[in-house]
């Protein structure tokens, strides 16, 4: 169920690096109480920084805000440096404590879809840390698929963690697919503000 209101005033755009701060104070708690990120120690603002200079080389950072805050931001990363891998990305996202629930995670997750889309991705992958009923619900929701579960390969907070794999073909492999556009590149194509626009009009509905 969405909690927005006619009020609310959401915008679902690129990330740039004023708003590392913003991303930061999200995904801190994540990295201190949750395994939820593998993560151990919580990357300053100057790393964040960085770490949107170089992600959006590869595929979009994108964030959502409601009436002005930064509540989610969602990305693709790449899902193995070797050439071949180059057509499948590994997709994150991370909404703020107060403002689950209503839809921001879906939302986020839908425009970037639409915009790795655009690139010319040809699959994605989701890697979540077990248990997270929340996240597999959000990914299945949006026809990803379980492919596997490496038992106990992460151990944080005291205690041994499952990693699960889902999968989601983006659009038809092609026998000689071309290499994807950039995110620059991408973002001039007509596909590309329909993707956003999709993200945002999922969270007003």
């Amino acid at each position: 169920m969405h909690m927005m209101t006619d009020r609310t005033r959401t915008n679902i755009r690129l990330a740039c690096e004023r708003d590392a701060g913003g991303m930061r104070a999200i995904y801190a708690p994540v990295v201190e109480n949750t395994a939820i990120s593998f993560e151990t120690d919580v990357p300053t603002e100057s790393e964040f920084r960085q770490r949107i200079r170089d992600g959006q080389e590869i595929a979009p950072w994108l964030v959502c805000e409601v009436d002005g805050e930064l509540d989610g931001y969602a990305y693709g990363s790449r899902f193995r440096p070797r050439p071949a891998y180059r057509w499948t990305v590994e997709v994150t996202v991370y909404v703020r404590d107060a403002a689950r629930r209503r839809g921001i995670g879906h939302a986020l997750n839908a425009a970037l879809l639409g915009c790795l889309r655009v690139q010319g991705y040809r699959s994605v992958v989701a890697v979540i840390a077990l248990p997270n009923p929340a996240s597999i619900g959000l990914y299945e929701a949006l026809g990803f698929e379980p492919i596997g579960v490496f038992p106990a390969v992460g151990y944080k907070l005291g205690a041994w963690h499952d990693v699960g794999w889902w999968r989601l073909e983006l659009q038809d492999p092609g026998v000689k697919p071309d290499g994807p556009l950039t995110v620059e590149e991408a973002s001039r194509l007509p596909g590309w503000p329909e993707a956003i626009r999709a993200g945002n009009d999922h969270i007003a509905s």
